[in-house]
């Protein structure tokens, strides 16, 4: 997961902006024509996806996120957490983690 900027930007999902932190945003794999907007879904972190950290999950052993924006194109089959969502899961120094995602 990279970590997705929260601030006043405005979002594809209309309504969902004032949810508080622990936000997401769903690439196309997840956004379902924008259905996805208001799904909660666990996240659990699983292990590392890069050299880094190898051991980068850490904190909470879940957490509910909100889908609140569309990730650009950059995001493939992946979702972008808030960096306080980031936070909570994982070291924020390891960039992407896997995760396991079952929607609630």
């Amino acid at each position: 997961m990279n970590i997705l900027g929260v601030g006043i930007a405005a979002s594809a999902c209309n309504g969902y902006q004032n949810d508080g932190v622990m936000i997401a945003a769903a690439s196309d794999a997840f956004w379902d024509g924008g259905s996805a907007c208001g799904r909660n879904y666990k996240v659990e972190g699983r292990g590392a996806t890069n050299q880094g950290d190898p051991n980068p999950c850490r904190g909470q052993d879940y957490m509910v996120v909100k889908i609140v924006d569309y990730c650009p194109s950059g995001c493939q089959g992946t979702i972008d957490l808030s960096q306080e969502a980031f936070a909570a899961i994982a070291n924020p120094d390891a960039g992407k983690i896997e995760i396991l995602l079952p929607l609630l």
